[in-house]
């Protein structure tokens, strides 16, 4: 057998969520909140966007190309989480993130030959654009550009997987040249994010592909209907409206570190898009990973309605220049997430066959 059974993919996947707990927490400690020692100073964009979701990612196109070399991507993704929770010099975690990187981009190609269709390029686009922002981190030394290239990874990751996942609807091949178009001014953007006109472009691009997914994604007819379902369809459209709002800051904006505006546009993007499409995507992802149940329940709502409401207080704090909102917005931010979490692990538990149930006498 080729593939990995559920139970040795896990470690990779707790090594990924070890990176997203560190990386919350990292950026709690950087607004003054109280946090475990070892988070100080621990790079938070690395790892979110590398330590998590890379790892995530990779994970989840190894189990879609259902071969063991392709695990080689999560596993140096975990190794690399490992790496900067530890707090070991970056350059190592590095080296681990740009060989997940290669095999991410390898794993993608393998999964664009066998379906060559434009969710498939598009996902190998989004591998490239992970790696770039890695040799980049590299390079530099910081975060400060390279984290416009970890942005495009994870919306046109999105993007592309809502075309497989999703279905969309009938999209004409005018609109697929339009969608074309709004993921190259991403990456365009990401390529130039030294200058005010990469941030610009980089707002374009998210902007129309905001507008392009709420007006074709399959959401807007399927959040008519009921349970997970509509749930997953309030996630995405949500998430849509945040990739507008951050798309509109930057590209009105163009705001820098420290400015008004600054987190606004880049927390709308992070948090109110990518984390909305993660709670949504989440009751389809894990059970394909791990192969458990994870039976619907109305309080999967909670989390995501603190997310939005904790997020609009940040926003708030921040284009009003008032400090305590913000940082009690990013706390609740990490509530949100935290209780995500917590709901999922419920629902686990409760979707697992009792001893004496239908399930597992068969």
């Amino acid at each position: 057998m080729s593939d990995l059974a559920p139970w040795q993919r896990a470690p990779l996947l707790v090594l990924g969520f070890a990176g997203l707990i560190t990386g919350v927490l990292a950026g709690l400690w950087r607004l003054a909140w109280p946090t475990p020692g070892f988070v100080a100073g621990a790079p938070h964009g690395a790892l979110m966007m590398c330590a998590f979701f890379g790892t995530l990612i990779s994970l989840e196109r190894a189990v879609a190309v259902g071969q063991r070399w392709a695990y080689l991507g999560p596993l140096a993704g975990g190794l690399g989480s490992a790496l900067l929770i530890s707090g070991a010099a970056p350059t190592a975690a590095t080296l681990c993130f740009i060989a997940g990187g290669v095999v991410l981009v390898l794993a993608s190609l393998h999964a664009q030959r066998k379906a060559p269709a434009l969710h498939a390029r598009v996902l190998t686009l989004g591998a490239v654009a992970w790696l770039v922002g890695v040799l980049v981190w590299l390079l530099t030394g910081t975060v400060a550009l390279a984290q416009w290239w970890w942005a495009a990874f994870l919306i046109v990751t999105i993007a592309g997987e809502r075309l497989e996942l999703s279905r969309l609807m009938r999209v004409s091949p005018r609109m697929q040249r339009v969608f074309i178009v709004l993921i190259g001014l991403l990456i365009a953007g990401a390529s130039l994010a030294a200058l005010p006109a990469g941030s610009r472009l980089f707002g374009v691009g998210a902007l129309g592909l905001a507008i392009w997914l709420f007006r074709q994604d399959v959401a807007r007819r399927t959040v008519k209907t009921t349970g997970l379902t509509r749930y997953i369809a309030i996630c995405l459209l949500s998430g849509y409206l945040w990739l507008a709002l951050g798309g509109t800051v930057l590209a009105t904006l163009a705001p820098v570190a420290g400015e008004a505006g600054w987190d606004t546009a880049l927390h709308s993007l992070m948090v109110g898009f990518v984390f909305a499409m993660v709670f949504g995507h989440a009751p389809i992802i894990l059970p394909a990973v791990l192969r458990v149940r994870l039976p619907y329940h109305p309080g999967f709502y909670v989390p995501l309605a603190l997310l939005h409401l904790s997020l609009l207080l940040r926003v708030a704090g921040d284009l009003a220049e008032a400090h305590a909102w913000r940082a009690h917005g990013a706390l609740g931010n990490a509530m949100a997430i935290g209780l995500f979490l917590l709901t999922m692990l419920s629902a686990v538990i409760r979707g697992r066959p009792t001893q004496h149930s239908p399930t597992s006498r068969r």
